[in-house]
């Protein structure tokens, strides 16, 4: 099963509320593209400052390890390892870049696919707001979406050192 967080964009009035067709599910995970492609795989995603970063940091670290006399074959590992690095992180990039233009992150979902995902958190959303099935949930914009999810059950044991809260033990 994949994970993603959702994210609504800025409402365009200060009354509207956003439209679930502008939503944006980001995966988490390892990005191959980020991987092969990082500087167009930002691009793509209109991360400007991001691939700002990534390409100083690219460029000094190349620039570095050619001026200290560094094999050519070792500044290509370390080249890839920042791709790799990238890539990891590439839905947190994503994430960052989205909240940094305005968006809301509405809550996380999990699901076979993507549209496995988009049916279960929209069938929470409906659920959550019947009377307003195309506007945004009753509770604060930046605050998750309570979509309901399977809970571990509750055991009275103590695992470590800390005891449950409001036991006298």
């Amino acid at each position: 099963m994949s994970v993603y967080t959702v994210h609504a964009p800025p409402p365009q009035n200060a009354g509207a509320s956003p439209d679930p067709e502008r939503f944006s599910f980001v995966r988490d995970g390892f990005s191959p593209w980020a991987f092969l492609v990082a500087a167009l795989w930002m691009l793509w995603h209109r991360m400007w400052l991001m691939l700002l970063i990534y390409v100083v940091v690219l460029t000094g670290l190349q620039l570095a390890m050619r001026y200290a006399g560094v094999p050519t074959a070792l500044i290509i590992i370390v080249s890839l390892l920042l791709s790799l690095i990238v890539a990891l992180e590439a839905s947190t990039l994503r994430r960052l870049a989205l909240a940094r233009r305005g968006w809301n992150n509405l809550g996380i979902v999990s699901g076979e696919d993507l549209e496995d995902a988009e049916r279960r958190f929209f069938d929470g959303w409906v659920r959550k707001t019947p009377t307003q099935s195309a506007a945004v949930p009753a509770t604060s914009a930046s605050a998750p979406l309570d979509v309901p999810m399977r809970q571990m059950p509750r055991s009275s044991d103590v695992i470590g050192l800390f005891p449950e809260p409001g036991e006298n033990g």
